[in-house]
């Protein structure tokens, strides 16, 4: 038997021997050299330790966009000065007096330096970091050695966020040992805490995966070291993910049928759970849960969706029933939407609206709790993401079938694939902001396209003067010739068709992220029996990491697996 199918454990167990090293803590601050100064209002001025440190945070962002928003400036003085001793509070009182330009420059050089470092010396620095790997990477479980998915704490730094996020610039602290639970299990070698410290706590729950955890700082949410995508554990439960989902195709016709006819239920509570889970299986939006005030940035998914986020248009663009969604999603990415739908949803959505406040909830009687409830009557296991990991990767399939074209060459064939991905992340609304990189990228990629387009049209030349010889001559070295110049003139116009799908993939992707539904929304025995299929090697698909973490779809899906 494969280690992905092994004994069963008791219900909610996850395992029963567990042991590990503990975190790997990153290593203290290291203060700057005495001749690279921090200057306040043109004077050089000595910093505390502690104050010194934060400063080189904000030093090392200085060409990074975030350190131009003013919510960013903010937040980070504010944090900053609390930091400060008090004779340093007295002194630095405006941000704009503060030059932090020749701390950036050390740490810009010593990057620099870092890169031009001779090969042994980087190779000295690698196996370092792989001894540490070896010795904090790996746990024992269950008589297995597991890789540890991100065995270091963070390090310390500024909040940056996604999106707007109203604590961007806040000090994210150090992670210390007292903040630090470790389970494992009794009567492992429990871990050792650094030198002079004491973990928070140590215990041994093994209804749980994870190995140690604390609670950060800026949201208040806890953070876990987990195992490596790669390890039998999380394997399992993936392809438990989409199992669940695989179980929603067959019932989703009935969820549907139902769901319709409680748009014109006499309770307004059931029509406005009707309406919602329409919502999430059509547009694939998020449930999104109740939030604390006050705690978060004010972000929403369907439930918590007030008046203000949508608009009806009776008629938009030629079509019908149109509704305009805009609102911030998770991470505070905005979604952008404008949909049409059907008639009974547009009357109901009015209904919904009517002598409310733009403020108010659009679906005032339901809560998560109460749609969660009814979707897990509906069929076991079924959540709001179920029907995002559903209509993700049932969506790649149908794609896929429709835009494969056989006959392309493996460029081709990939970049069909890439535009299925690319359905599959408009639909889940992953965005990216533009790689900063974009532009300069696209210029080498154009520049290397009109060089070929030249080679091109030289090999063009080349076929014509060879052809014109061999008329002349009509020798068999001059046809060998003319094959020979044809076949260049061949090869070239591959590598041009190459080189324009490259650009015309990089066009459509600058502002789509394809890799947040490759890694936790789509089947990958899809793409496995894609690849297999067509004869595309699946590394063009999956890097390295990912195909660890797909090591049981690559073993379990043949050419045939319909999703």
């Amino acid at each position: 038997c494969s280690r992905w199918e092994e004994e069963k454990k008791e219900d909610g167990v996850k395992w029963m021997q567990l042991e590990h090293r503990g975190p790997y803590f990153v290593p203290l601050y290291e203060p700057l050299p005495e001749d690279v100064q921090f200057y306040y209002d043109g004077k050089p001025l000595k910093l505390s330790l502690a104050t010194e440190e934060i400063a080189t945070f904000y030093a090392k962002m200085l060409d990074h966009e975030y350190t131009s928003k003013e919510i960013f400036q903010n937040n980070f003085f504010h944090d900053w000065r609390k930091e400060m001793t008090s004779e340093e509070q007295e002194i630095i009182k405006d941000l704009d007096k503060c030059d932090f330009r020749e701390i950036h420059k050390y740490f810009v050089d010593k990057n620099e330096a870092r890169k031009a470092l001779p090969k042994e010396e980087k190779q000295k620095l690698k196996e370092e970091a792989d001894k540490i790997q070896e010795e904090y990477g790996y746990c024992i479980l269950d008589g297995h050695r597991e890789k540890i998915g991100n065995f270091k704490t963070e390090p310390p730094g500024l909040f940056r966020g996604r999106g707007e996020h109203p604590k961007m610039g806040m000090l994210k602290k150090r992670i210390m040992p007292e903040d630090v639970i470790i389970n494992c299990s009794r009567d492992s070698k429990i871990p050792e805490p650094p030198e002079g410290h004491k973990w928070k706590e140590v215990r041994f729950d093994n209804t749980v995966t994870w190995l140690a955890s604390w609670t950060e700082n800026i949201q208040n949410t806890l953070k876990y070291i987990m195992l490596n995508p790669s390890s039998k554990l999380k394997g399992e439960k993936d392809w438990q993910k989409y199992e669940v989902a695989r179980r929603l195709k067959d019932v989703v016709h009935k969820i549907r049928a139902e769901y319709r006819k409680d748009w014109k239920s006499k309770e307004i509570k059931k029509r406005q759970r009707a309406v919602a889970l329409y919502f999430i299986d059509k547009l694939a939006l998020r449930a999104g849960n109740e939030k604390e005030e006050g705690e978060t940035a004010d972000t929403v998914g369907c439930c918590s969706l007030r008046v203000e986020h949508i608009q009806l248009h009776p008629q938009l663009d030629g079509q019908e029933h149109v509704v305009e969604f805009d609102f911030l999603g998770k991470d505070s990415i905005r979604y952008y939407n404008k949909v049409s739908v059907e008639k009974p949803v547009f009357q109901n959505l009015r209904l919904f609206m009517k002598n409310k406040d733009p403020t108010d909830d659009l679906f005032d009687q339901l809560t998560t709790t109460f749609l969660n409830k009814h979707l897990q009557h509906l069929m076991d296991g079924l959540t709001a993401k179920v029907f995002r990991t559903y209509n993700a990767s049932i969506t790649l399939q149908e794609q896929l079938k429709a835009l494969t074209n056989p006959e392309d060459n493996i460029a081709g064939k990939l970049l069909s694939y890439n535009r299925a991905n690319r359905a599959v992340a408009i639909l889940c609304n992953h965005q990216r902001s533009i790689p900063k990189t974009f532009a300069r990228s696209m210029q080498v990629l154009q520049e290397k396209i009109d060089a070929k387009k030249k080679q091109v049209e030289e090999a063009q030349e080349e076929v014509k003067k060879a052809e014109d010889e061999f008329e002349r001559t009509k020798d068999a070295k001059a046809e060998a010739n003319v094959e020979k110049k044809k076949k260049l003139l061949k090869r070239l116009e591959e590598q041009l068709a190459k080189l324009n799908v490259q650009a015309t993939d990089k066009e459509e992707n600058k502002q789509i992220a394809l890799g947040t539904s490759k890694l936790n929304y789509l089947d990958p025995r899809i793409s496995v029996a894609w690849c297999k299929k067509f004869g595309i090697p699946i590394e063009k698909i999956y890097n390295k990491t990912q195909k660890e973490k797909f090591a049981w779809a690559i073993d379990m899906a043949g050419e045939d697996f319909e999703f």
